[in-house]
Order: structure tokens, then C-alpha cells, then sequence
């Protein structure tokens, strides 16, 4: 395997192409090829030759006729020098999320021989995404009792980069009665929380106005601030409590939207309006508001939309229990997302022979075949055969990539076209598949020899016909096609000095077949491949 690790281009990115097999001409090759780029290259950037990691020559690529192919059109090759360029907007955040890792996986074609080539392109963050408040101040009730050491969830800023670039840390403008700490949720993102580390007097002060800042790690860094405001409420004993501080529950993908996913409880040992405990979202974006709804009341979560576990797999939810005195305790929900089966494989044919000689040998590729689906584990697993029973078979190329190659003798004459059903089955309960169609034409080749209508002729000639008299007609038929088919006629004696007839052949009336009338001048016998004789006897004139 080849480690080949590129300067650094116009654009500043590394070149990583990965050569898995050394020989480019090989039925079986499969090349695959990696590259590192930022992301939002401008339009036309570099990406790499793909002709140099190739082993192509510039004036190779029109033979070769390479098409890249995506899932969207973001890169495309110069039929020129053969390099790979940025051919669309590449926004890392809207291709992958919070994926760790973004790669584009592609593939390549060749003609001639036909084959795939495989091409990843990793796309690399960059920090093009500040950290982000959804409110400017936030209003926070402290009880004037509240000990020192005592905690309260603030809200957390949102960053859509990941990795060094994504949310980092918080910091708290300097106060007497107060102090940040830092915590991480089960997906590794931060949070804050205030810390009151100074006993708090209403009376001497009723409301802190702190700054909280988020920074992320990127180079620059950059920032964001929102303005929290304490208000010091009066004595209220007894916070509430929540039974558990982690909750956590898997439901399927397919929950019906309303459907109940669990229930948080809160109990406060006051009495009256301080035990009266209501519920609310905290630190979670406006996508996740929408999927999950909360009973300000009861506690219970249920579902506003429709999961997908193809877009994401868990959900890290905040919940804060508030009193009538404005105490609050907070939790954490952790809902796992379980996968069903509810994509069907997809089939793309990547390229195909438009005819195939009928005298090709077993194993001669014909189509090149890509599956998908979007689904995982099991579900996610396809098995790719052929409907029926034919001349060929399908062969597995990567995981999902296969090859429709021949599997016995064609003939044309027989069979001259196919209609295919390429049927792709993911192994989930119950399975899901998909079926593509695809005709195959046979290309004729001279593999039949003319066939004459009798195997022996008798004619009778008076012995004083003119020359250039018609004496007889003769029929050879030929099932191949165009010049395969039309048939040629020559008498054939002994000593061709002792032929006195002669053989007319006007032009063929049709490919299968041709008639021919004995006549005219002596002409020798074509260079035919196939040559069929007949018997004419005859008197010596």
C-alpha cells in the first residue's frame, strides 16, 4: 500500500491520496484514494491530480474518460491536467453536523478497462462559527437564604463547529458573591453553572448583574456574551428535588409524534405556593424545543415531530423544576434513539456496457453497480442479486459496490437482448428492498456460416445457350447480422479454365438471408470467413 503525503497547495490544505493496489490495469483493482481539505474552498480550488495519484498521463484522460460521481455535485475533475477541484460550496456543519469526522466518499469510473476507482475526501473544520446566546440577559431568582456552594444551571451557548473549534469555555465577570464552574453533559458538550459563594442579603442588595462569556478553541478564538441578572428573592426553605438527576430511555425511531417518552418528578417539602413546582426546557437548542414537548405540570415528555435515528442517534435534554419561591433544581434526560428499518436499499448504476459481444468470455464486466441505504447495523446491510435465471451473475466489489459480469455462453441469434432485475434486500425485520431494471443488448459476431436450402441442385442445359443465359437459382441463408449475414456466391470447379458458367450476385434483399441467379462473368470466391458449398452437376459443354 502507498503512503504518499502531499506539500501543502495553494490553499494551504494536505494532500493524503492512499494507492491500496499497485497495479492500475488489473480487472480486479480498486483503487482508493484519500484527500484533506478545509472546508468552504472557494470555488475552482485544488484538491488534488487525480491523473498523478493515478498514474495517468495527461493525454491517458480522455481515453480513460473518468466522470466523478457524488452524492452531490461538489467536486469536478479538468479533462485537461486532471485535477480535482471544488465545484460547490462545502459547508462542513450542513454536510456532517457534529459528526467527529467528514468524509465525501466518491467514485470514479473508467471505460476502458471498466472498473471503479474510490476517492474519500475528508473534510476538515474551520472556525467559521461563533459561539451563540439565545437570549441577551437572562433573569435568574437566587433565595436570600441560598447557601454558599450552592449550584444553578445557566444557559449554554451553542458553537456549530466541533473538535478544538467548537465551545471551549465559559468565563463570569468578577464578582463577590458569585463563581462559574464548568460541567459536560454524557456528549461531551459544557455547561455552566453559578455558584453562589458569598451569603446573599437582600436588603443590603437585591439584583447582580453578571457578564457570562463563551470562548471556543479555534485560532483566533471567538466569542459571544450574554448578560445574567440575579434577583434576590426572599427566604423560601426548601428547594425542590428531583428523584433522579439523570434520567434515561431508549424509544424506536417510529413513536408515533404526541407519544409519551417519560416523566420527570420534582417534589418540594414546603407547603402552598413554594411547593407548587412547575417544568421547563433548559440548555437545548430550538430543533431539539421542536422534536420533544414538556408538561409544565406533570413533567412528562412527549414527542412533537417524528424521530430519525439517521439523523441523530441520542438527545442530551435539561430540565429545571421551579417553586412558587422560584428555587429550582435542574436534570438531565438522556433519550436514545433506536434504529428500525425504515429505508429502503437504493440502487445506482454507475455505468454500462451498451452492447456486449455475444463471444465475450465469463467474467467480461458489463455494469458497475452502487448500493445505499441509509439505515445501520442490520439494517443497514445489503445482499444485491439478480431475479431470474441468466448469462450472468453479480460480483461484490467493496461493501457497497458491485459487478454485473457474464456467466455463460451468449448467442445472439437466440437471446439477442436481456432485460435484467438488479433487486437489493437490507438484512432488517422484515427486510426492505428495491429492484432496478436493466436491458443488455447482444452484439453479433460471424459465428454462423451460410446455409444453403438443398444440398445438391440438377440442371439441365441445352447444349446452345447464349452466353449470359440464366440456367438455374440457388439460395444460402446466414442468421447473423449486416456483414455477418449477406452472403456471397462463386462456382468452384476443378480447373477454373474449364468453367464456362458463371455466377450473378445482385445485392442482398435482406441481413438473414440472399438469393442469387448463375450468370454473366466467372468471378472468384471472397475471403469469407464461413463457406458453405453446394453441388450444381452438370454437362461438359
Amino acid at each position: 500500500m502507498g503512503n504518499r503525503l502531499g506539500l501543502k497547495g495553494p490553499a494551504g490544505w494536505r494532500r493524503m491520496p492512499f494507492l491500496l493496489l499497485l497495479s492500475l490495469f488489473s480487472r480486479a483493482l480498486s483503487e482508493q484514494i484519500r484527500y484533506t481539505i478545509p472546508e468552504e474552498l472557494a470555488r475552482g480550488s485544488l484538491v488534488g491530480n487525480l491523473a498523478k495519484d493515478l498514474g495517468l498521463g495527461v493525454r491517458d484522460l480522455p481515453a480513460w474518460n473518468l466522470p466523478v460521481s457524488a452524492e452531490k455535485k461538489f467536486f469536478t475533475m479538468s479533462t485537461e491536467n486532471g485535477d480535482l477541484l471544488v465545484s460547490d460550496r462545502i459547508d462542513r456543519e450542513q454536510i456532517c453536523g457534529k459528526k467527529s469526522t467528514c468524509v465525501l466518499e466518491l467514485e470514479m469510473v473508467s471505460e476502458k478497462p471498466l472498473n471503479f476507482f474510490h476517492i474519500n475526501v475528508e473534510i476538515q473544520d474551520v472556525n467559521d462559527n461563533p459561539p451563540t446566546f439565545s437570549q441577551n440577559i437572562t433573569e435568574l431568582e437566587i433565595s436570600e437564604l441560598a447557601p454558599t456552594g450552592a449550584t444553578f444551571a445557566l444557559e449554554s451557548a451553542q458553537d456549530s463547529d466541533v473538535g478544538v473549534n467548537s465551545l471551549q469555555q465559559y468565563y463570569l465577570s468578577p464578582d463577590p458573591h458569585f463563581s462559574l464552574i464548568q460541567k459536560e453533559n454524557p456528549d461531551g458538550s459544557r455547561y455552566p453553572e453559578l455558584v453562589v459563594k458569598a451569603l446573599l442579603d437582600r436588603e443590603e442588595q437585591s439584583c447582580h448583574d453578571l457578564v457570562l462569556t463563551a470562548v471556543d478553541g479555534g485560532q483566533p478564538a471567538r466569542s459571544c456574551t450574554t448578560q445574567i441578572r440575579v434577583i434576590v428573592a426572599d427566604a423560601n426553605d426548601n428547594p425542590p428535588v428531583f428523584t433522579q438527576d439523570m434520567y434515561r430511555v431508549s424509544v424506536p425511531e417510529n413513536l408515533p409524534v404526541g407519544s409519551s417518552v417519560l416523566r420527570v418528578i420534582a417534589t418540594d417539602s414546603d407547603e402552598g405556593v413554594n411547593a407548587e413546582i412547575t417544568y421547563a426546557f433548559i440548555n437545548i437548542g430550538k430543533a431539539v424545543r421542536q422534536l420533544f414537548k414538556l408538561d409544565s405540570k406533570t413533567g412528562e415528555l412527549t414527542t412533537g415531530k417524528r424521530l430519525d435515528f439517521e439523523e441523530s442517534e441520542s438527545y442530551t435534554i435539561g430540565v429545571e423544576a421551579k417553586d412558587g419561591g422560584r428555587h429550582t433544581a435542574h436534570c438531565k434526560v438522556q433519550i436514545d434513539i433506536l434504529d428500525e428499518n425504515d429505508n429502503a436499499p437504493e440502487i445506482t448504476l454507475d455505468s454500462e456496457s451498451k452492447h456486449i459481444q455475444e463471444d465475450a468470455e465469463p467474467g467480461t464486466v458489463v455494469a458497475l453497480i452502487k448500493t445505499r441505504d441509509l439505515d445501520s447495523g442490520f439494517n443497514g446491510e445489503i445482499q444485491c442479486r439478480l431475479n431470474g435465471k441468466f448469462p450472468f451473475k453479480i460480483v461484490q466489489d467493496t461493501k457497497n459496490t458491485y459487478k454485473l459480469v457474464t456467466d455463460g455462453a451468449l448467442d445472439r441469434e437466440q437471446t439477442p437482448e436481456y432485460n435484467v432485475t438488479i433487486t437489493a434486500t437490507d438484512r432488517g425485520k422484515p427486510p426492505l428492498s428495491s429492484n432496478r431494471s436493466v436491458i443488455l443488448n447482444i452484439a453479433d459476431v460471424n459465428d454462423n456460416s451460410p446455409v444453403f436450402q438443398q444440398a445438391s441442385y440438377v440442371v439441365h442445359v441445352a447444349e446452345n445457350n447464349p452466353p449470359g443465359v440464366s440456367i438455374a437459382q440457388v439460395r444460402a441463408s446466414d442468421p447473423d447480422l449486416g456483414p455477418n449475414g449477406r452472403v456471397s456466391y462463386s462456382i468452384v470447379g476443378e480447373k477454373s479454365s474449364e468453367i464456362l458458367l458463371a455466377v450473378h450476385a445482385p445485392e442482398a434483399q435482406s441481413t438473414d438471408s440472399s438469393q442469387r441467379t448463375v450468370s454473366e462473368t466467372v468471378r472468384k470466391l471472397g475471403r469469407g470467413a464461413l463457406i458453405p458449398n453446394c453441388q450444381i452437376p452438370g454437362r461438359k459443354i
